[in-house]
């Protein structure tokens, strides 16, 4: 009785260890796959204050799965970008009338980052053709501008366009630069963004892209919270809040302060 017992036990046990080494294969699996990608940033939020002249977000991260040789010869690339809240944007184009210079013409591009800032470890057409780069939305000049309404003129649509890119780069919301990627060991890479003075609140997402030999490998992505703090926040809160209040007591702030430089500055 007591061998049937030992018997049937030593079969459980089997069958046990049978089905864990089934259930590891798909891990193991995944452990030797192809490349990808591990990231992290050197804060999770940013505060905007009264006094914010703009930051440094610091990206690290490690190539995983990746071959050796190919990283010898650095036949991986690595594009690290920050994309600020979408929302739709519109564009307007100004004409003399009359003399005068007014709004004639506009057109609103969907969804679009609010802020861009890109860094890579080489200049983007040397890591990818511009096919891939569209698709996958890597730099300024790929972004998705797509319009929103009826379009007259397709020649419009691209000056639109070119209006769009350049007022966001003059603006400093649109930068990036070429080599702002560099790995600091074989697998182990650093990216730093600069956030510019005016960037917007909200919450911004961290994009990473893995190439290898101009092939699209893996994207990780992390999000980043920008909030204004202070006085920043409560003026903001009031305009978003409460418009009506908010406009009344400008304008009274401002009769107010108008009245007394004119005191200060009378001449008797």
């Amino acid at each position: 009785m007591m061998r049937g017992l030992l018997y049937a036990s030593s079969m459980v046990t089997a069958l046990l260890l049978a089905g864990l080494a089934q259930a590891q294969v798909p891990l193991a699996n995944d452990m030797t796959g192809k490349e990808g990608l591990e990231i992290g940033t050197s804060t999770s939020e940013i505060a905007i204050t009264s006094d914010f002249r703009g930051a440094d977000l610091t990206i690290f991260g490690s190539v995983t799965n990746s071959d050796a040789l190919l990283l010898a010869i650095g036949q991986y690339d690595v594009v690290v970008a920050l994309e600020g809240p979408r929302d739709d944007t519109t564009v307007r184009r100004k004409d003399r009338l009359f003399g005068i210079w007014v709004n004639r013409t506009s057109m609103t591009f969907e969804s679009m980052p609010t802020s861009y800032s890109l860094a890579s470890t080489r200049v983007l057409s040397q890591i990818a053709k511009p096919q891939t780069l569209t698709e996958l939305g890597i730099g300024v000049d790929h972004l998705a501008l797509t319009p929103t309404g009826y379009l007259s003129n397709a020649a419009n649509l691209k000056d639109f366009r070119e209006a769009f890119r350049r007022l966001k780069q003059t603006g400093g919301l649109y930068q990036g630069e070429d080599a702002g990627v560099r790995f600091v060991s074989p697998s182990l890479f650093k990216a730093t963004l600069r956030l510019p003075a005016n960037i917007p609140d909200g919450v911004h997402v961290v994009h990473a892209y893995l190439f290898k030999t101009g092939d699209f490998i893996a994207e990780q992505k992390l999000p980043l919270r920008v909030i204004k703090t202070g006085l920043e926040d409560s003026i903001s809160r009031a305009a978003h809040e409460s418009p009506l209040t908010y406009g009344l007591f400008a304008v009274l702030l401002a009769l107010i302060t108008g009245w007394v430089a004119s005191l200060m500055f009378r001449r008797d």
